[in-house]
C-alpha cells in the first residue's frame, strides 16, 4: 500500500482526534474538578454545532459561528450548573449522572422538534475550502485548520489553568473548596467557571466537527460515546489522559478504516478494553480513580 495514503490517513486520525480531545477534555474537567459525570455531553456538542451553524448564517461568517457558539453555550452551561448541577453536590455520583441523563434526552428531543431529524449540511468556510499539497499528499484544508487550532486551544487552557492567578483558583477550589471559602473565595463561581468551561468546549468540538459531517439531533450520541472512552483509556480526570487517549483513539480508528472499514468503531473499545487490562485506572489515572 502507497506509504502517502498511509500518512494521509494518519493526519485525518489526528484531525479526528482533535475533535475528540476538545470534546472529551470537557468531560474530564468537569468530572476531575466537580466529580460530575455529565451525560449531557454529547447532547451540548450537539447544541453547540447547531449554534454554530445558526450563528454562522444569522452573521454570515463561519467565524463569528465559531467564536460566539461556544460562548452561548458555555454560559447556558453555568445556568445548568446553578440550577440543577449545584443542589446534587455532595451525593451518590449517580445523582447527577441521572439528571444530566434525563437533560440530555430533553435536548436531544427539543432540537428534533424545533430542526427535525435530517441532517443539516454545514458549509466549510470559503477560505478553507479545498485541499493543500503537502508533497506527499493532498490534505484537506479544514482539517489541518482543526488540528492547529485544537493545539492554540489546548496551549491556551495550559497557560490559563497552569500559569495565572485565575487557573490557581480554580485548580486549588476544586481541590479543596471548604478551605477556599474560608479564605473569601466564591466557591460558587469557581463550579460555575469549571461547568462553563467544560460545556464551552464541548460546543466548541460540535463547531469544528460540523463541516466534517451533517448537523443532526444524533450526532452527540456517538461522539458521548467516544469521549467517555477517551476519558477512560486517559484515566478519570486526567487532562494530559484526554489528549493523549483522544489522539489515539483518532488515528486508530483512521487507520484501521483505512483496511478494514467495518471495523473502525469497534477498535476504540478494543483499545479502552486492553488499556483496562494493563491499567485498571487508564494510562495517566491516579490509583484508586479506577474505571
Amino acid at each position: 500500500m502507497d506509504l502517502s495514503l498511509i500518512i494521509m490517513q494518519l493526519l485525518s486520525g489526528i484531525a479526528l482526534g482533535s475533535v475528540l480531545v476538545i470534546t472529551a477534555l470537557g468531560l474530564t474537567i468537569v468530572f476531575g474538578m466537580l466529580g460530575v459525570v455529565n451525560f449531557a455531553h454529547g447532547a451540548l456538542f450537539m447544541i453547540g454545532a447547531y449554534a454554530g451553524l445558526y450563528l454562522a448564517s444569522l452573521t454570515g461568517s463561519f467565524w463569528w459561528g465559531l467564536l460566539l457558539a461556544p460562548i452561548f453555550i458555555g454560559v447556558f452551561g453555568m445556568l445548568i450548573e446553578f440550577v440543577l448541577i449545584r443542589r446534587l453536590y455532595g451525593r451518590s455520583i449517580d445523582d447527577p449522572l441521572l439528571l444530566t441523563f434525563g437533560l440530555s434526552y430533553i435536548l436531544v428531543e427539543g432540537v428534533r422538534i424545533v430542526f427535525g431529524s435530517d441532517g443539516i449540511p454545514f458549509p466549510t468556510p470559503q477560505q478553507l475550502i479545498g485541499v493543500l499539497d503537502l508533497g506527499i499528499g493532498f490534505f484537506p484544508r479544514y482539517r489541518l485548520f482543526v488540528i492547529v487550532l485544537v493545539a492554540v486551544v489546548l496551549l491556551a487552557l495550559y497557560l490559563a489553568l497552569e500559569k495565572t492567578r485565575i487557573g490557581l483558583i480554580v485548580r486549588a477550589g476544586a481541590r479543596d473548596p471548604v478551605m477556599m471559602q474560608v479564605l473569601g473565595v466564591d466557591i460558587g463561581r469557581v463550579w460555575l467557571a469549571i461547568f462553563g468551561l467544560g460545556v464551552g468546549l464541548a460546543a466548541l468540538g460540535g463547531v469544528l466537527a460540523g463541516p466534517m459531517r451533517s448537523v443532526n439531533p444524533e450526532m452527540g450520541s456517538l461522539v458521548l460515546a467516544e469521549a467517555f472512552v477517551v476519558t477512560v483509556i486517559g484515566g478519570l480526570g486526567s487532562i494530559v489522559g484526554a489528549v493523549v487517549a483522544g489522539l489515539m483513539v483518532g488515528i486508530s480508528i483512521s487507520l484501521v478504516a483505512l483496511f478494514a472499514p467495518e471495523m473502525a468503531t469497534i477498535v476504540m473499545f478494543a483499545l479502552m478494553a486492553v488499556v483496562l487490562l494493563i491499567r485498571p485506572q487508564g494510562l495517566f489515572g491516579v490509583r484508586g480513580r479506577t474505571a
